[in-house]
């Protein structure tokens, strides 16, 4: 399978940005308050060159004791205001980056369980981790710090400009000559900024899908001996990523000082203009002095606005792909006017179906298949014959690319999807348990259900007598992934949780192939229960599993090669005959072999 990663090469789009500042509307009270506190903060920020310069022309020089007073009285007034209203906005600053934080990955999450199987066939999990971690990160920092960078620059450079006028229109125009090369020097590195992010953040998913893959798979990388090849693999990864983060890092760079570099012509020209027209009696000390203030105070939010321009390039590289996986719409999903039919009871009908996971190499072919309800069918022949996929289609994991499946009479993509899959129960080959307690395991079947429901499932699933010889019996942890049991014991909890569930349907995919054969007859004691006037299909290799099944079908190259009881099969002598006689063969081999092996000799 190709693997899922897209590159972008688009120019700049604004629409991106609005789309990312989009993600604070849900919190627009938390919003309009820390608008208006950074205005407060900003507006006040640029008013004390004023008041000092007024404190100097109007109170020092002239040596005025009453206008001295009054505009220090002022003064800490204003401070007290800005002091609050600093907080305010700190506050306000942070809470805003965690509500956004919070909400974009509880929609990546959500999305992510709508989207179908066959996006995750294609998509590494680490890519997926990258974009619910780093990629919503850096758009969370960019609506909240970001956000306030560019309010706190706006507020001050309008402020500043203003004062500036109010002091002196024409030094004003002197300074304001330097903002069209401002706005040149940032245009020209628009694109070279956004390019280099978008490089460092696809070779970041590369490295979190490759670490993940490694922690996942230690054991199969220990065992095989791969951790000099695979540390090599994953330096080659870092070597990309330090030449991908150094050139952004580098462009990002050079920007700030040639921003610095223009606000000091700009200083350097208010020195020179200022000072003759102070010499010649048009401005005043104190005006001059406010001035050079100014014009710091416009260099230094140019400076903070070059910082916030490069961290916007790289939170809209992360935008980008994560809106794509926002945008992603589900292969399977309900239709409008699809119903939910409350039980899928009744006769399951596969009416010739085509179905592949590429286009060139089809599984099933012009499959059809009826099965009655409360009939137990097992399906046997060799891997990649198509025996999975039948039922991924049935569980509507995957839908036919041609024909039809009924399910009660009614074409299954007319039901509600939800309502299908509740009622279908599967234990997979490899059971999954999620880090908890066993009791937390159990229930996830039906969440609702008593710790007395949970006990008795676990009784019919046989896994009771096991744990309750574990220390804290239904409170024991079973680890990530159940990495503190056995196969068997995992197995066993995966059949406890179906049978909480009560389906209607009831699916066993190899459910027998890893587990000792004590724990395959328990397994099939509580398949047995399970299956008692439910549909039920079972793969299986061991056909000690699927004996009493009341159809067998030999499924090969996506087609039923025969099918029948599996006395009806044995009297047939056909292939289902040679795979039992072969695999039953080999057991009893195995059988004597250990009879005749010779008796360890004491030491």
């Amino acid at each position: 399978m190709a693997v899922e990663e897209e590159t972008f090469k688009s120019r700049f789009d604004d629409r991106i940005l609005l789309r990312i500042l989009a993600q604070a509307r849900p919190r627009w009270q938390a919003l309009v308050g820390f608008v208006l506190a950074t205005l407060v903060v900003t507006f006040l920020d640029n008013t004390w060159p004023y008041l000092n310069k007024r404190i100097v022309d109007e109170g020092i020089v002239p040596g005025d004791r009453d206008v001295l007073v009054r505009l220090v009285v002022t003064y800490g007034v204003l401070i007290v205001v800005h002091s609050v209203a600093v907080y305010a906005h700190n506050f306000l600053t942070e809470m805003l980056g965690h509500l956004v934080r919070y909400d974009l990955r509880k929609k990546l999450f959500d999305h992510v369980h709508e989207l179908s199987f066959s996006y995750f066939d294609r998509t590494p999990v680490g890519w997926i981790v990258a974009r619910v971690t780093s990629d919503s990160e850096q758009i969370a920092e960019l609506v909240s710090w970001g956000l306030l960078n560019v309010t706190w620059v706006s507020t001050r450079l309008i402020t500043a400009l203003y004062y500036m006028l109010l002091i002196n229109w024409r030094l004003a125009l002197v300074v304001f000559t330097t903002v069209p090369v401002l706005w040149l020097v940032s245009l020209s590195f628009r694109q070279r900024i956004i390019g280099a992010f978008r490089g460092v953040r696809q070779v970041n998913s590369r490295i979190t899908g490759s670490f993940n893959e490694n922690i996942t798979g230690v054991r199969a990388v220990k065992a095989l001996g791969l951790e000099e090849e695979n540390l090599q693999r994953f330096n080659e990864l870092a070597g990309e990523m330090y030449t991908s983060s150094y050139r952004a890092t580098w462009l990002s760079a050079l920007f700030q000082p040639a921003v610095q570099l223009i606000g000091a012509m700009a200083v350097g020209a208010i020195a020179w203009y200022g000072g003759w027209q102070t010499h010649l009696g048009v401005l005043t000390i104190g005006s001059i002095q406010a001035f050079v203030s100014y014009a710091y105070s416009l260099l230094w939010p140019m400076d903070r606005l070059s910082r916030t321009y490069a961290d916007t390039q790289h939170a809209i590289a992360s935008a980008e792909r994560i809106f794509s996986l926002l945008d992603r719409a589900p292969e399977i999903a309900d239709q409008p006017g699809t119903v939910d039919p409350g039980t899928i009871r009744g006769d399951i009908v596969f009416d010739h179906v085509d179905f592949w996971y590429e286009p060139d190499n089809p599984v099933l072919q012009n499959f059809s298949l009826e099965v009655k309800q409360g009939e137990a069918v097992a399906l046997v022949g060799p891997t990649g014959g198509g025996k999975s996929t039948i039922v991924n289609l049935l569980c509507r994991f995957y839908e036919p690319k041609a024909g039809t499946i009924y399910i009660g009479g009614q074409d299954y993509t007319r039901l509600n999807l939800r309502a299908i899959q509740a009622q279908i129960g599967m234990v997979p080959q490899t059971p999954y348990l999620f880090s908890g307690m066993i009791r937390e395991n159990i229930r996830y079947g039906r969440l609702d259900a008593t710790d007395e429901e949970v006990e008795q499932a676990a009784k019919q699933a046989r896994a009771h007598d096991f744990i309750i010889t574990l220390e804290k019996e239904y409170d024991e942890e079973v680890g990530e992934g159940g990495v503190l049991l056995s196969v068997g014991q995992k197995q066993l909890i995966s059949l406890a949780r179906v049978i909480l569930a009560r389906p209607e349907i009831f699916i066993m995919d190899e459910a027998t192939s890893s587990v000792d054969t004590l724990t395959e007859v328990l397994i099939q004691k509580g398949m047995e229960t399970l299956m008692r006037n439910r549909t039920s299909f079972i793969i299986a290799h061991r056909l000690s599993t699927i004996k009493r099944a009341d159809r067998i079908l030999f499924i090969e190259d996506g087609r039923i090669v025969e099918g029948g009881s599996h006395t009806e099969l044995l009297r047939a002598r056909g292939r289902y005959y040679r795979l039992y006689t072969a695999q039953f063969r080999h057991e009893l081999e195995q059988k004597y072999r250990v009879l005749e092996s010779p008796a360890p000799v004491a030491a």
